[in-house]
């Protein structure tokens, strides 16, 4: 049957290099993948890097914190002045007291702009350091910049936005991958006995269409923690969200001391830790807390988002998976210079190389 008599379906089905809009796709798939290439590492990266950001958050520094008991605590008055002596630029803000007697006692402080938190011996009022290691700072410092672009709600919409074109990205590279019905198992596999080029080729056509899935998923979970109000209206709509809060185990940054022993303002406000108050039955046990399946499924789309819902293992396979899209881009970028770039420079220096000649001056010495 002539080409001409086929439908569009029919000529997609058999050869969908001749379509048009095969190719409009792939135009839209190749320059939005040029125009969020870095974007999309970025996010790969930092995400990798804080999936194990909560194992940081609870175990870094710990050992700091311990002191030894020496009798009683010095009084709070006494705290407050050799804090006020070892820092007379700085302000005083809050004085948090851990609850066990081996606790070391954090002290915030107002430095300009800066805060300034350090942890006291309180039997001794020594100077223990730094109450956040820089372990927790640098996994925060990277959740932040996974999460808002380090600019707030502003760099959040940015993120949203980001997310959207990878969605974008996604749904076109599984339409253009689409090879034909007579070579589409050869675009499933690696021919790593093949050259270069075309081993480059295998990679990014094969690992886009086993991680699309993965890959999609991050991406639409990454637009609705930038915008999630649409998604929780149509999720309310079906199943009412009775209690819709971050899940206990995603932690995006370290949480701050829940009790304060000494305020320099009375009039401040208490800083306090993410919490929820229960009412506590017979046997001080704790009543289970009712979620919808709506809310459920909001608690899974962080889950599944930051890997929290299994173990180490899961967890490790969640950092190699993440770093797929640096992969994509990759070969991606190599596939662009081999197509567009590489041709253009060697046409552009054939022609200098033609035009040389002519334009070279005449010899008017005779």
């Amino acid at each position: 049957m002539p080409t001409d008599d086929l439908t569009l379906w029919q000529r997609w089905f058999r050869r969908p290099q001749n379509v048009w809009l095969r190719r409009a796709l792939f135009q839209i798939h190749l320059w939005t993948g040029i125009g969020t290439g870095l974007y999309v590492v970025l996010i790969s990266v930092t995400g990798s890097a804080i999936v194990f950001r909560n194992e940081i958050y609870k175990n870094a520094g710990s050992g700091a914190r311990i002191v030894q008991v020496r009798g009683p605590k010095l009084p709070a008055e006494d705290l407050k002045k050799i804090i006020r002596q070892k820092y007379p630029e700085n302000s005083l803000s809050f004085v948090f007291e851990g609850k066990q007697p081996t606790t070391a006692t954090e002290v915030w402080m107002e430095h300009g702009k800066e805060r300034v938190q350090r942890l006291f011996d309180p039997y001794t009022g020594e100077d223990l350091g730094d109450s956040v290691p820089q372990a927790i700072r640098v996994a925060a410092w990277l959740a932040k910049l996974h999460t808002d672009l380090l600019y707030g709600d502003t760099g959040r919409e940015v993120n949203g936005i980001g997310a959207i074109f990878l969605t974008l990205l996604c749904v076109t590279g599984f339409i253009v991958w689409w090879p034909g019905v007579t070579s589409w198992r050869r675009n499933l596999a690696i021919d790593f006995r093949s050259n270069w080029k075309r081993l480059n080729w295998d990679l990014h056509s094969a690992i886009g269409f086993w991680s699309f899935a993965l890959i999609f998923m991050w991406a639409i979970t990454g637009v609705y923690l930038a915008f999630p109000l649409p998604f929780q209206k149509i999720i309310n709509h079906y199943s009412t969200l009775i209690q819709y809060a971050l899940p206990e185990d995603v932690t995006l940054a370290p949480a701050a001391p829940a009790t304060s022993l000494l305020a320099d303002d009375a009039k401040a406000p208490q800083p306090q830790a993410p919490s929820q108050s229960f009412n506590f039955g017979k046997g001080g046990r704790r009543p289970p807390i009712r979620r919808s399946a709506g809310d459920n499924f909001i608690r899974w789309i962080y889950y599944l988002h930051f890997g929290n819902f299994a173990g180490p293992k899961t967890k490790s396979l969640w950092v190699v998976l993440g770093l797929l899209p640096v992969v994509l881009f990759v070969t991606g970028a190599i596939m662009w210079w081999n197509r567009v770039l590489s041709p253009a420079a060697r046409r552009t220096r054939a022609a200098r190389t033609l035009a040389g000649p002519l334009d070279a001056p005449a010899d008017v010495s005779a």
